[in-house]
């Protein structure tokens, strides 16, 4: 049960502390987990056609552990990973926490230049790879940024561009593909390995909950990407309570689309069905939305992820009536905000009466907090639900940092054992995210209401001020959304000499419908206030985002004031 502070009217809540923390490694809790539940699948990786009982995938694990300890790898060696879903992916997660190792998640979407920064900041000593997606060549990519790999043995580059790595892997189908000059094949990697090595249960025994095993970088919107620095009690304990939220066991079979690079897959997904005895079902590498359905009626899966538009675009699809959705249960809606005539489409239509919504962010392992499967629907669609256990959240005034009272919008704190260990070699940035108390300083406004549940109203930088006037744009999105034709909606703020800033609404209307300006201002007109009407309405296809679906907002506002020719109001 979530308990308020003693002063009940402030905006300060924490998370129950009745069941205790898990204070194990990653790599010992899997392993007690596995015999337990030998014999039951782990692993399902469709478009690989693989699957995996929790035997054979811890196995698996101690063998690719094994085979990273013989590349010269030793606890805190760095290793990226460079690719898609699919069963190394998982693998990796798995063996490099048993020896120690610190998995570095990289952004498949990052070409040349953020690889090689990527690479550098945390000094990778191997990567593995994926060889190509669509469009995407990324032992190319390596090859440009490493052209000694050409002349190197594998296992011995010496970059001048990358100079702490020494190691590529790339992830082959065994026996296919010719070799890549310097780079290993993951087939050949793993074959290589013993699961009966006696250094892993040595190295086992040296490691503690709290070191770092897995570093992500943040997507910010300005500067360089951040090292958020993660351990084994962060992400551990993180996987469990989702799991706890969502009621899952040993029966439940989870369908994951989102990508497992970010904390979404990895940890609301792969991390909350391992940690109770669950099966994790991948219907592709990358997001396909027929794939998901077929994938959830020959699985039989009882739960689904997604963020918004995954959810949307299943829910559109032509072929959605075909498929036997029946056997879903719960998941989670993430990522970014979710429209309230969506989730009522997902309930009503997918099965998903149990579906919860969860809210973070990556320096936060990620989810700080989640509604749970019995909470009220309308709880659900307008907020993101109550604080985890063992956690503690409050609004406070980016002003004056003061606690502010229930129902006032404010930047949302949180602190407990689910703050990252810090940004990896950089003090300074880490300060100015967690303060001296502890507390995680999220950038998001939000509100809290009596009864401890949290709403996100936006981001500070997102607020939009016109006039003196203070507008959330996820509140405009919402009453928009209520619209019949539109399918999805963003609004952001943009210069304006007379107001300093106007709204602006980019709009995808639903296939097969049209919509004009003047439907959606007379749509708007007598129900929001005048001055929340947007003034530029642009109707467009899609968003630009990052691979996990967030909204990228600042692309749609410098977009806008490309095309209109705006400049920032001068501010004093």
């Amino acid at each position: 049960m979530t308990t308020t502070s003693a002063a009940a009217a402030l905006s300060h809540a924490r998370g129950s502390d009745t069941q205790a923390l898990i204070e194990q490694t990653l790599g010992d809790f899997f392993a007690a987990m596995a015999q337990r539940h030998a014999d039951r699948e782990a692993l399902v990786s469709l478009h690989q056609g693989r699957r995996y009982t929790y035997r054979a995938l811890q196995t698996e694990v101690s063998r690719l552990a094994s085979a990273l300890l013989g590349l010269g790898l030793s606890v805190g060696d760095r290793i990226g990973i460079w690719s898609h879903n699919n069963a190394e992916w998982v693998l990796m997660q798995l063996a490099t926490a048993q020896v120690g190792l610190v998995l570095v998640n990289i952004n498949p979407a990052y070409r040349t230049s953020e690889l090689e920064y990527a690479l550098n900041k945390v000094g990778c000593k191997a990567l593995v790879s994926m060889a190509r997606f669509k469009t995407s060549d990324y032992l190319g990519m390596l090859r440009e940024l490493a052209p000694e790999l050409a002349g190197s043995q594998p296992g011995q580059l010496h970059a001048a561009r990358l100079p702490a790595l020494r190691s590529v892997v790339w992830i082959d189908v065994a026996g296919e593909g010719s070799d890549e000059p310097g780079m290993l094949r993951f087939s050949s990697l793993l074959a290589g390995g013993d699961p009966q090595d006696a250094r892993l249960p040595a190295i086992a025994a040296t490691l503690k909950a709290d070191q770092p095993i897995n570093i992500q970088f943040t997507s910010g919107t300005t500067g360089f990407p951040k090292g958020a620095t993660l351990t084994h009690r962060n992400i551990l304990n993180n996987g469990f309570f989702i799991g706890e939220a969502m009621k899952l066991t040993p029966e439940d079979r989870l369908c994951i689309p989102v990508p497992l690079y970010h904390c979404f897959g990895m940890v609301l997904g792969n991390l909350a069905c391992l940690t109770h005895g669950a099966t994790i079902v991948y219907p592709n590498d990358g997001f396909d939305a027929l794939s998901v359905l077929q994938a959830v009626q020959g699985e039989k899966c009882t739960g689904l992820h997604g963020v918004p538009t995954m959810f949307i675009a299943e829910l559109d699809h032509p072929r959605f009536a075909e498929f036997d959705l029946s056997t879903l249960r719960t998941g989670i809606m993430a990522g970014s905000p979710c429209p309230i005539e969506v989730m009522k489409r997902v309930v009503a239509d997918m099965h998903l009466s149990q579906i919860t919504i969860a809210y973070g962010m990556t320096e936060t392992s990620p989810v700080s907090c989640q509604s749970s499967t019995d909470t009220p629907l309308e709880k659900r669609v307008s907020t993101v639900g109550l604080v985890q256990p063992h956690l503690e959240v409050k609004i406070t005034s980016p002003e004056t940092g003061e606690t502010l009272p229930r129902g006032q919008s404010g930047e949302l704190c949180t602190r407990g054992y689910s703050v990252m260990h810090g940004y990896w070699g950089d003090e300074e940035k880490t300060r100015e995210a967690i303060d001296t108390e502890g507390w995680m300083h999220t950038g998001d406004l939000a509100t809290m209401d009596a009864e401890g549940y949290v709403n996100i109203v936006g981001r500070i930088k997102d607020m939009v001020i016109r006039g003196g006037e203070n507008i959330y744009p996820r509140e405009i999105e919402e009453f928009l959304y209520r619209h019949p034709k539109v399918q999805d909606v963003q609004v952001v703020g943009v210069p304006d000499r007379q107001y300093g800033e106007q709204l602006c609404a980019w709009i995808v209307v639903k296939p097969g419908q049209s919509l004009t300006d003047e439907e959606v201002r007379a749509f708007c007109k007598g129900q929001i206030a005048h001055y929340k009407v947007p003034h530029y309405i642009r109707f467009v296809s899609g968003f630009p985002m990052t691979v996990t679906g967030k909204i990228q907002k600042f692309k749609i506002r410098d977009e806008m004031k490309n095309q209109l020719g705006l400049e920032e109001a001068r501010t004093a």
